[in-house]
């Protein structure tokens, strides 16, 4: 090696910070091969070639709650003279609050009963919402008459006179009006079995203004996620929870959100931090939570496993001048490799040469 010291500096050996936290960077001659030699330090620190599972993984803190609010309006005319407390829960069919006295029962859909339904022959999702929680409840209504405009998708169901007897039937034996008909402020459609969260109204308020706020009535978990790294989540990915206890119970991803916070140029000013978007995680148990309401949690989500692999640390890794990567034996020959995951400071290797129990040198 003396008698080519021009040649030595492209042999050298150059460690620098790289490769995801850190690794060992050895530059060399684009005609060294497998097996080449590298002059070895004095003293090394050593690491062995591990069969194990590695887990695309990243560990986020997070909210144990019921979720956002959302306000309930009233409608319709009358005088409010009975609102529930916070923590009841809707019940299909149940009164939530009284207006004049009078039962507001609960339905369940996504269309709201926006308009008086008396007549024959009128359409629309809110006749599909009566129709559908009319047979829920086990009232016949005959058989839905549904139709679709061209382009448009479905119209809804038509209000027909199987329908408003089932409607009659209903009022007669929940104590209402028996007339057939149902206008607005009569019944309050929900999204589901909700929870109140907050009472805004008073008894003596008008029935058309807010009355409550309601959430879901499963806990979640609320993640901020930074807009950049949702993509490597997805509904239905599994999630693990450790609760304050020191618990670790298992989830499911259900939704994410649509909507971006912060992140703007006003945001960066104030250094308020990166653009993120909420993952909403239900514990697969309820039983989990039953005794936690609100609490502050950490959310591992597991997005890709390899099992079995052959894995090194990170620092063990030489990147060669010619393009790729080998790991390097104590006694300073390179064995080129092919990388495959990075987790938890491991990465995934595999090629000729590389067994578990290996020893190779390592950076960290």
């Amino acid at each position: 090696m003396a008698r080519h010291s021009k040649g030595v500096v492209a042999l050298s050996v150059l460690l620098v910070a790289g490769v995801t936290g850190g690794g060992a960077w050895v530059w060399r001659d684009a005609h060294a091969g497998q097996g080449t030699r590298a002059a070895a330090p004095d003293r090394v620190r050593t690491a062995t070639v591990t069969r194990t599972d590695l887990s695309d993984s990243r560990t986020l803190p997070g909210t144990l709650g019921f979720g956002t609010p959302h306000t309930l309006k009233g409608a319709g005319k009358g005088i409010v003279t009975r609102l529930p407390k916070p923590g009841a829960r809707a019940v299909r069919g149940k009164a939530l609050y009284r207006i004049d006295d009078r039962p507001v029962p609960v339905f369940f859909g996504d269309t709201p009963f926006f308009r008086t339904l008396a007549k024959s022959g009128v359409r629309g999702h809110d006749v599909s919402v009566l129709g559908d929680n009319l047979r829920a409840l086990g009232y016949e209504t005959g058989a839905a008459v549904t139709s679709r405009k061209t382009g448009d998708g479905d119209e809804g169901e038509e209000f027909t006179p199987a329908l408003a007897a089932a409607l009659e039937r209903w009022q007669h034996d929940t104590g209402q009006a028996a007339t057939g008909a149902l206008a607005p402020g009569q019944a309050v459609v929900l999204p589901g079995p909700v929870r109140v969260d907050t009472v805004q109204a008073q008894p003596g308020d008008p029935a058309d203004g807010p009355l409550l706020t309601y959430t879901s009535a499963a806990k979640t978990v609320t993640v901020a996620m930074e807009a950049t790294a949702v993509g490597t989540v997805k509904a239905g990915n599994r999630a693990a929870v450790t609760l304050p206890d020191g618990r670790t119970i298992r989830g499911t991803v259900t939704s994410l959100g649509r909507t971006v916070q912060g992140g703007s140029a006003q945001d960066s000013a104030q250094q308020t931090g990166p653009a993120t978007i909420d993952v909403t995680v239900v514990p697969d148990r309820a039983t989990d939570v039953q005794s936690l309401d609100a609490a502050a949690v950490q959310v591992r989500f597991d997005s890709t496993t390899r099992k079995g692999v052959l894995a090194v640390p990170v620092g063990a890794l030489v990147a060669l001048r010619e393009g790729g990567y080998a790991v390097q034996r104590p006694d300073g020959t390179l064995i080129a490799v092919t990388t495959g995951m990075f987790a938890g400071g491991l990465v995934e290797v595999s090629g000729k040469g590389v067994a578990a129990g290996a020893e190779v040198v390592t950076a960290s």
